[in-house]
């Protein structure tokens, strides 16, 4: 079209036509500039992996699990999901015995990371996690000025008299006074579809996934500890340590739909194969 050519009263209609094909655009789902980026937050070396299958299959094999956290730059404000190990393993020697059988080591710190890309820890504006178990909450307490994204059941269950087999609430202390948006089920972080909290409770009463829609490479799913390995997935296999079988099952249901309809790459943290797929830091999924 020449709008040289548009008489005085079209040149006037102009600007609420282009406002008109700009929302229409953002009604079809056109997607933020969304980077996600995968920090190295530490590493597990496990010598029996028993505990991640019900079934016996596991059983008297070891095995390593990659511990990343996610960063997701949105126009709106940072995301960090889950915060790790914890940085004060990396001045460890060898690591820490988490459990019997269970080394944990971190060789790079989250802050230095940050660093990287000329961030401080008070300059994340939102902090959520998979759910509260250690190797996800390692760093928690270094966000206290986030506002902290927390689903309601997982709170509550690990806060309350009788909680399942949470650890120490001492890492995620910080939770008492950060500012909170307490959530039930899911929820959209940004408001635009781009990033969406899924509830996928069963790993824990609260466990949840990340949904990231990025504009070229489409949708991630970040699995959380609904798998723990690629074979974990093939097999629709249970951990032992999981609160609720039965939630478990629903939510690998719910959770493959999902991919199957929105075609995603699915990104299993603990299993170190799926994070070296992902480009290494500093550069970012897009």
């Amino acid at each position: 079209m020449r709008f040289a050519a548009l008489g005085g009263a079209a040149r006037a209609l102009l600007p609420l036509l282009l406002l008109a094909f700009a929302t229409l655009a953002h009604a079809g789902g056109a997607t933020p500039d969304v980077r996600l980026y995968v920090l190295d937050c530490g590493r597990l070396d496990i010598r029996d992996l028993r505990m991640f299958d019900d079934s016996g299959a596991l059983d008297g094999k070891s095995g390593t699990m990659s511990v990343p956290c996610f960063l997701i730059r949105h126009p709106k404000g940072t995301l960090l999901w889950d915060t790790g190990l914890g940085d004060a393993i990396a001045d460890l020697p060898g690591g820490v015995e988490l459990a019997p059988g269970i080394r944990a080591t971190v060789r790079v710190k989250l802050v230095d990371q940050l660093r990287t890309l000329g961030l401080k820890p008070v300059d994340i504006d939102y902090l959520a996690f998979s759910h509260w178990h250690e190797d996800h909450t390692g760093n928690a307490n270094l966000f206290g000025k986030a506002t902290w994204i927390l689903q309601r059941r997982e709170l509550v269950a690990a806060t309350g008299h009788t909680p399942p087999p949470f650890e120490s609430l001492a890492p995620v202390a910080a939770w008492c006074h950060a500012r909170k948006r307490i959530i039930d089920g899911d929820a959209d972080v940004f408001g635009d579809g781009s990033v969406r909290i899924l509830s996928m409770p069963g790993h824990t009463p609260g466990h949840q996934v990340l949904e990231v829609r990025l504009p070229q490479a489409g949708t991630v799913l970040l699995a959380g500890d609904l798998y723990h390995s690629r074979e974990n997935r093939q097999f629709r296999r249970v951990p032992r340590i999981n609160t609720d079988r039965a939630a478990t099952l629903a939510s690998m249901a719910r959770f493959e739909a999902i991919a199957r309809r929105t075609h995603a790459r699915v990104v299993i943290p603990h299993d170190p194969r799926d994070v070296a797929a992902l480009p290494s830091f500093p550069a970012y999924l897009h």
